[in-house]
């Protein structure tokens, strides 16, 4: 869920998180606040396998600020096997990261996890960020803007269709840094979701 969580926090799916902090699990989490702070920041890139153990720490952090560190189930080896399968033209789950320069070294900051939709009436692909955010002493930097900026060219160069995310309705920054970008929401709509013994139920001959 983006919940800018991106300097924001968001959820796509109605899930995603903004620039700060957010949500798109349940959407796309999303945090965002776009601020003018500087920051030394490396830029926006495609994440690699060494930048497993630093997404699922961001993924934690994202679900302690939407209050569900007990929901969270993935593992670094679901990571591996989503975002990097043996065949990379497998993959149906994306990264973006957000790295800065630290004394220590280059850091992941911020990132954006996305995969690709397909829109029955446009007739065209389109992307969902499940997943935006960035580390709460990174925001107001513009890392969430970046993080969805570089989403949005991904898009346009694909002639994909939209980008979507979800937010709770609770995250005030994030839906304001989101309106600020040109983003509306798509009120009328309700989310479902099965899963646990229901799906089992359903999906079992």
């Amino acid at each position: 869920m983006p919940d800018a969580g991106s300097d924001v926090s968001a959820q796509a799916t109605p899930e995603a998180r903004a620039e700060g902090a957010g949500e798109a699990r349940d959407g796309a989490r999303t945090d965002a606040r776009s601020g003018a702070r500087p920051s030394a920041s490396l830029g926006i890139r495609e994440a690699v396998p060494s930048d497993v153990p630093r997404l699922v720490q961001l993924v934690r952090e994202l679900a302690e600020y939407e209050r569900a560190v007990h929901e969270v189930e993935a593992t670094e080896e679901h990571f591996r096997a989503a975002l990097f399968p043996d065949d990379p033209g497998a993959a149906r789950s994306h990264a973006l990261v957000a790295e800065v320069e630290t004394p220590d070294g280059p850091l992941v900051v911020g990132m954006a996890v996305w995969y690709v939709t397909f829109s029955t009436w446009l007739g065209r692909h389109g992307i969902w960020l499940e997943d935006l955010y960035v580390s709460p002493d990174r925001r107001g930097s513009g890392l969430g803007k970046a993080l969805l900026t570089r989403l949005a060219q991904i898009a346009v160069e694909r002639g994909y269709g939209r980008v979507e995310w979800w937010v709770l309705d609770w995250n005030t920054p994030s839906i304001d840094f989101y309106r600020s970008l040109g983003a509306r929401p798509q009120d009328g709509w309700t989310v479902y979701r099965l899963d646990g013994e229901a799906l089992t139920a359903l999906g079992t001959p």
